[in-house]
Order: C-alpha cells, then sequence, then structure tokens
C-alpha cells in the first residue's frame, strides 16, 4: 500500500508484530513494516518525525548507488569473481563462450562477434549461477548444523534487488551477483538466510543469532552495503 507523509512516498506493510520500523530498500524505496493495531495517521507522523533521517538515507543511498555501472565488454576488462579481479581476454577457437582459467576471462571471440554484447553478459551470468549452485550448496551444508536448522532447496538466480530470499520447506534462493563478492561476505549471506529459517523478522533475536555463527558479521554487512552496488556485469 503506497502512503505519503509531507513529501515522502512509502510503501506500508502491515503484518502480525509488535513494533514498527522504516527501512530504505535496495531499491531505494522507503518501506515501513507495522503492526495491524497502529493506525495510518499515527504511521504518517512517525514517518514525519524521521523525516531527518529518511532524507539523509536516501542521500547517501543515491551516493553508494553512483559505483553502479555496466563493464564495457573489452580486453582487459576486470571482472571479479569471490572478492578478485580477472581481467577479460578475447580467445580464438575456444569451445565455449566464457570461461575463467589461468587467472584470465577468456571470452570466445567468435561467440562475442556472432552473438553480441547481450549474449555475452548472459555468458556471465550464466558463469556466476552454475558456480553459484556448488559453492552455496557446500556453504549451506557446512553453515546449517551449527544454526541447528535444515535447508530445502537451493537455487541462485536473478533476484532484483535482494541478495538472497528464503521461501517454504527452507527453500533457499541468492542472487547470482553475490558469486562476485569475497567468499566472507558469501558466508555471511548464508548464514542470514539460515537464520532467517528460525526468525522470520530482522528482531534482535535474529541478529543475536548470526552473531553466534559469525561473531564480526557486521564487517561483512558494511562491505556488503558499500560496495554491493558495484557487483553487477
Amino acid at each position: 500500500m503506497k502512503m505519503c507523509a509531507q513529501d515522502i512516498e512509502f510503501t506500508l506493510i502491515r503484518s502480525d508484530r509488535k513494533t514498527a520500523d522504516i527501512v530504505i530498500e535496495r531499491s531505494g524505496e522507503v518501506i515501513v513494516r507495522a503492526p495491524l493495531t497502529i493506525g495510518d495517521d499515527q504511521l504518517r507522523d512517525a514517518v514525519t518525525d524521521r523525516a531527518l533521517w529518511v532524507h539523509r538515507s536516501l542521500a547517501e543511498w543515491d551516493d553508494l548507488n553512483s559505483s553502479r555501472r555496466h563493464r564495457p565488454i573489452v580486453q582487459g576488462q576486470g571482472f571479479a569473481y569471490l572478492g578478485r579481479s580477472y581481467r577479460l581476454k578475447f580467445v580464438d577457437n575456444a569451445t565455449v563462450p566464457l570461461r575463467l582459467k589461468n587467472g584470465r576471462w577468456e571470452l570466445c571471440e567468435a561467440f562475442a562477434r556472432r552473438e553480441g554484447e547481450p549474449a555475452v553478459r548472459k555468458a556471465f551470468r550464466d558463469h556466476y549461477t552454475a558456480r553459484g549452485t556448488q559453492i552455496f550448496g557446500d556453504r549451506v551444508r557446512h553453515f546449517a548444523p551449527l544454526v541447528g536448522v535444515e535447508a530445502g532447496d537451493i537455487a541462485v538466480k536473478e533476484l532484483g534487488y535482494h541478495w538472497a530470499s528464503c521461501g517454504v520447506a527452507g527453500a533457499l534462493n541468492f542472487h547470482w551477483k553475490t558469486l562476485m563478492a569475497p567468499q566472507t561476505v558469501i558466508d555471511y549471506i548464508v548464514v542470514h538466510e539460515l537464520c532467517h529459517l528460525r526468525h522470520r523478522d530482522h528482531s534482535d533475536a535474529f541478529w543475536n543469532e548470526v552473531d553466534k555463527i559469525l561473531p564480526r558479521y557486521s564487517e561483512r554487512k558494511e562491505w556488503l552495503r558499500l560496495q554491493g552496488a558495484s557487483l553487477d556485469v
């Protein structure tokens, strides 16, 4: 439900919760999550009271997202994998469109010339997706017993402005872009979602659970906040 308080437009999401909170999503959207018992006027007043914080947060979002860009598909361009940048090299007679070999991304020049830039970017996404299925599977199997939960199906896919999500029967979904982040950040994302299988909100109990598994999780969370917009091809 779309609402407005002064010059702040926000989306209201009501649920069976005890308190209200305001967050700025990765998309730049202002979200207000509130209990069923709080009236609309009271929520508008709450947003108005925090207007300065909202505007500062939106300004910070603009600044952080200034690093978002598509990298040109040219020889020598760097593309990250597990936190390390590898340069692109065009090669002849390749058996696959794209592969990571000997510290380089090797792109089949004939494929790029024939199929064009959109197909090359899809080849990168396909590479991250294929590698991510194994990597996230391994890390989920490692951390799930520590959290004390049992995960369901694991998928790596396009998730828009979400790094990951958890669904019914413990299903876990991870964004293919996260494969560009360091392994430590990937571990944080995995633990975050596994803890959501115990606590579906971001309550103190949830963060305490994350802290039990990753005592310095805040550093990894901050890295993702600052660098997340740059994870793209």
